[in-house]
């Protein structure tokens, strides 16, 4: 039955693996639905239930064989006690958690684990599994030491931006803090895609093949969206944190105050900001962020929120400078160069880098 399945998965996951990078890809081969491992010792085998499944499970599921003790393990699906205990690991099933004994269930009575970090959000299987194995996949990825500070670094963002969600998606966790019913629903979350993997009620076929067949296209749904997140960290996060770090370390050389940054090279610097801020203590907060548009290569200032979450800025772009442009806006202001300035304030732009930074000057005293 299982074998029907795996020869129906190793298809489908083949084109996928050809964009995977390189370490993982080689992770994703080795694990790979197949009847042994590379030395002919049996594979692994690891279990969930059967029946209606879920994100967290399918997520786990796909992460756990990424490593190398569970690599080209078999994914068995049943609820038969005596078939769980036999088996190498066991997810989202059984009333047990012990990684010990790589049983990552997080249903029974007063289970209250926690990623830790700070993180309060009950774990899901999808979140143990990670929580126990997470480094290990990332640092393949980066290709470094578990112990490395980038690993860490990454652990903690994947978590914040991609597991957490899954997680309270999973436990029945509202997002928000609030009786009153949502404004609109939004069913295009990847616990909602891979729910509408499992087979439709009114399909004649509801065969245990057909439905491991299914598990299985949601477990490379669900896989392969980590994986893209995971790399999006790796390609551009991590290389943005690096220069913000380097344009905060330099706030000094660009103005007395140290509330203005200039971007060297743009990227994406908010959320790098703010976290890095507390981290370094940096009092007084960065006011004005300077960048050059890639584009028009007119010069940008804008203005930083007072969290990532909301529109307001610590400080914006004085209210008489609002709405106004080019000649209109250079009168008003005294700098030469002037392009516009928003309506709310929170970003403007000049034709100079020196004209970008005469108006956050200017904008710190008025």
């Amino acid at each position: 039955m299982i074998a029907v399945a795996v020869r129906g998965l190793n298809q489908r996951l083949s084109n996928f693996q050809r964009h995977l990078p390189l370490p993982l890809m080689a992770a994703a081969r080795l694990s790979a639905y197949s009847t042994g491992s590379p030395n002919n010792a049996p594979p692994k085998r690891v279990g969930t239930h059967n029946g209606s499944f879920h994100c967290d499970e399918a997520l786990g599921c796909f992460m756990i064989r990424l490593t190398d003790k569970f690599s080209g393990a078999e994914i068995v699906r049943t609820r038969d006690p005596q078939v769980l205990e036999g088996l190498d690991a066991v997810l989202d099933v059984g009333g047990v958690y012990d990684p010990s004994r790589d049983r990552y269930d997080h249903h029974q009575k007063g289970f209250g684990e926690v990623f830790g970090h700070g993180f309060s959000t009950k774990l899901s299987s999808a979140g143990l599994v990670y929580k126990h194995f997470g480094k290990e996949i990332i640092a393949k990825e980066l290709q470094l030491d578990e112990e490395h500070p980038d690993v860490h670094r990454l652990f903690l963002a994947v978590y914040k931006s991609f597991m957490e969600a899954i997680d309270a998606i999973d436990n029945g966790i509202n997002q928000y803090d609030t009786d009153q019913p949502p404004k609109y629903v939004n069913n295009t979350n990847l616990s909602s895609r891979v729910g509408r993997l499992n087979l439709d009620w009114m399909d004649p076929d509801q065969s245990p093949e057909k439905e491991n067949e299914a598990f299985h296209r949601a477990m490379t749904l669900a896989g392969s969206e980590f994986l893209d997140s995971v790399r999006n960290y790796v390609k551009s996060w991590l290389p943005a944190r690096s220069i913000v770090v380097e344009c905060l370390a330099a706030r000094g050389d660009i103005d007395p105050s140290g509330e203005i940054m200039v971007l060297t090279t743009f990227c994406p610097w908010k959320l790098h900001l703010f976290e890095l801020e507390e981290e370094m203590k940096i009092d007084p907060p960065i006011k004005y962020v300077l960048y050059q548009d890639d584009r028009s290569k007119h010069w940008r200032v804008q203005a930083v929120s007072v969290s990532p979450d909301k529109f307001e800025s610590r400080k914006a772009l004085p209210s008489q400078w609002c709405g106004l442009r080019d000649e209109e806006l250079s009168k008003e202001s005294g700098i030469p160069g002037c392009v516009f300035v928003h309506m709310s304030g929170f970003i403007g732009g000049n034709h100079s880098y020196e004209g970008a930074l005469a108006m956050a000057r200017a904008s710190l005293k008025l």
